[in-house]
């Protein structure tokens, strides 16, 4: 009786991305993501006018869109064990008397004051697409031809790419330039800090025992 192979799917086959390089995210359609980290503001604190004037900047920058984006807001327990550890070095090492007691009191207090309630973090995402299935239309004698030509293909394959990520730059330009009208600064995410970000979304108990490591010390399997 011979015993059935059990075949086990990879996560990566159920996500819908391909690959994160050259700071984006390609989709296995074919379509390039950037991720814009955008600060916050408190906006209770500010006058009248200056509430008015940021909404009406927000408006704006809604306005000035001609593409579809995704704003994002992840909210996470604040780990603050390693700020642990270190107060409890810091106490070890500490040789004044009056200082050492009140580092284990201010460790006595954080530590209680995390038990009473969860400490959350918040972190604010735009996510821009670019999809361009139109430029990609192509005739049947095209696409006969590029069959017997591996090289072409590999060639045309990497002039998409560079044309579909200069147009995604260029959107992303834009909607930089509307958040620093409302005094938000933002970074693009690169491709390191991509990797970390969705390798922190899909495993959020992993991520807290295993950190990702450097980018360079990744192994990549052709």
């Amino acid at each position: 009786m011979s015993k059935k192979k059990i075949i086990r799917k990879t996560t990566q086959e159920y996500l819908n991305i391909s690959e994160i390089k050259d700071d984006c995210v390609i989709l296995k359609d074919g379509t390039l993501v950037s991720v814009i980290m955008v600060s916050s503001i408190n906006f209770s604190l500010k006058s009248a006018d200056e509430q008015e004037a940021i909404i009406q900047a927000y408006i704006n920058f809604l306005n000035s869109l001609r593409f579809p984006s995704q704003i994002v807001i992840q909210s996470r327990k604040l780990n603050i064990d390693p700020y642990l550890r270190k107060l409890k070095v810091l106490n070890k090492t500490q040789t004044n008397d009056l200082l050492k007691m009140q580092i284990a009191e201010y460790y006595s207090y954080i530590s209680d004051l995390v038990k009473i309630g969860q400490i959350m973090t918040k972190k604010f995402y735009i996510a821009i697409p670019y999809s361009a299935f139109q430029d990609e239309k192509k005739s049947f004698l095209r696409k006969i031809l590029e069959i017997f030509s591996s090289a072409s293909v590999v060639k045309l394959k990497k002039e998409v790419f560079l044309r579909r990520h200069k147009e995604l730059m260029r959107r992303v330009d834009i909607v930089i330039g509307g958040l620093s009208s409302m005094s938000l600064n933002s970074v693009v995410l690169d491709t390191q800090s991509l990797i970390e970000l969705y390798y922190n979304i899909y495993n959020p108990f992993v991520s807290k025992q295993q950190p990702l490591p450097d980018l360079q010390k990744l192994r990549v399997e052709e």
